[in-house]
């Protein structure tokens, strides 16, 4: 059952991307916009400050991870900051931050914004470790604008791979 509804929110999800003009229907959209990218700031503000209890707060539940061949869920905050491990993520390896190089938005509504994003991850000296693409999909949930969905396709060799 969890399959066949991922199936089907992946479905949803990706479905108005097929429609040209549908996908950047952002007009008119400018305070839902403004409010996904301050989401994105934030959440990635707290996962590289390795706060797992904040980071949470950025998402809305129940919430989906797409990445190396995998979709994980969550169905809470609590939840989430518990499954997360980011003291496993730093000692994996180089990783110790990354930052956003592009957001772009795709699709957007009064509840929800789809949002592109390139991200580059960097060691404590700051070598640039990877850069990759990620779609996010912020939606607007009893008054909260949360990340509801993340496909990555971050490398699934390096650390730090939750972006």
């Amino acid at each position: 059952m969890i399959r066949y509804l991922q199936r089907i929110l992946l479905f949803s999800c990706l479905l108005p991307l097929a429609h040209g003009a549908a996908a950047h229907d952002t007009e008119g959209n400018e305070a839902a916009i403004a409010s996904a990218i301050a989401v994105l700031d934030e959440y990635m503000v707290t996962f590289n400050s390795r706060d797992s209890k904040a980071w949470a707060t950025t998402l809305n539940y129940p919430h989906f991870r797409f990445a190396n061949g995998t979709v994980s869920s969550w169905e809470n905050a609590d939840a989430y900051a518990e499954a997360i491990d980011l003291e496993a993520l730093l000692s994996a390896g180089a990783w110790d931050h990354s930052h956003w190089l592009a957001h772009e938005v795709t699709l957007a509504s009064p509840e929800k914004v789809h949002v592109l994003t390139t991200i580059r991850r960097f060691s404590k000296s700051h070598e640039q470790l990877a850069t990759f693409k990620s779609l996010y999909i912020v939606t607007l949930e009893d008054g909260h604008w949360g990340i509801k969905v993340r496909s990555s396709l971050a490398p699934a060799q390096m650390p730090g791979g939750q972006n």
